[in-house]
């Protein structure tokens, strides 16, 4: 493993464990040149379909890509790390199930957004104004429209 500190190419191990949703081994390493340590995390690798996009493009699944846009949505609201990755996974293993080779944005986009709305109103909100591209004020309003009778019927 490369020191993000050094560049130094060894290492050695300090501690395994499973991380805490126990779908990742984090090891702490202590570079052999600079003594600075870092965390890794090792995952399976899974080999997910790949994702077509709406200009009909074909790109793999990419879980950083997820993230990052999730991370934006969640952006000073109180949602945690791990209730992201809650999702995150919930997402990839919904992916596997469906055994499918290719799998369309939009599919992924839907379950991010139904379990936003579940999660956080004002991400919700914010993913769906990038996902769903609003053209103008009116889109946005009906889609805070529908969240309200969404939650007054709850």
């Amino acid at each position: 493993m490369k020191c993000p500190f050094c560049g130094f190419l060894e290492d050695k191990v300090i501690d395994s464990r499973l991380a805490k949703d126990h779908s990742a081994i984090r090891r702490r390493r202590e570079c052999l040149s600079c003594n600075r340590r870092f965390t890794t995390f090792e995952r399976v690798e899974i080999n997910l379909p790949m994702v077509i996009k709406r200009d009909l493009s074909r790109e793999p699944f990419s879980r950083a890509k997820i993230e990052n846009g999730l991370l934006k949505a969640c952006e000073k609201r109180p949602v945690s790390q791990e209730r992201i990755d809650e999702l995150i996974n919930g997402l990839e293993q919904m992916l596997r199930e469906s055994g499918e080779k290719e799998v369309a944005v939009a599919v992924i986009g839907e379950y991010i957004m139904s379990a936003l709305k579940e999660l956080d109103d004002v991400a919700y909100i914010r993913f769906a104004s990038v996902y769903r591209q609003f053209k103008d004020i009116g889109e946005f309003m009906q889609e805070l429209q529908g969240l309200l009778k969404h939650d007054s019927e709850n």
